[in-house]
């Protein structure tokens, strides 16, 4: 299972209820109270998504839900906003990298 360093966190994680979320395929550490997209920052990803057109990578841009870059797939759901949706326990998110691609081509193999 992946973690992220706590320095990548915001505020005190002693406090905090520890989840398990899955991400691209992968199993990662989160906490309840944070959003999609800090578990995704923590981590060290900063692409969710390639624009259709251009292919140009997005990830956080606004961080308030206004700008729509930070969209990902959640629990099966396409164009969710990371940066407002907190993480639940046993949620599966999916961004659009490369990481995401490959495990989906591994699960039609």
């Amino acid at each position: 299972m992946s973690t992220a360093r706590d320095e990548r966190r915001l505020g005190p994680l002693d406090s905090r209820q520890p989840l398990t979320v899955e991400v691209d395929g992968e199993l990662v550490a989160a906490f309840a109270g944070e959003t999609v997209a800090t578990v995704l920052l923590a981590l060290g990803r900063h692409v969710f998504r390639h624009t259709e057109k251009m292919h140009a990578p997005r990830g956080i841009y606004c961080g308030m839900g206004v700008c729509f870059d930070c969209l990902v797939t959640i629990d099966g759901v396409e164009g969710v906003r990371a940066c407002m949706t907190p993480v639940a326990e046993g949620m599966v998110i999916a961004t659009c990298s490369e990481r995401s691609a490959a495990a989906r081509g591994r699960a039609h193999d």
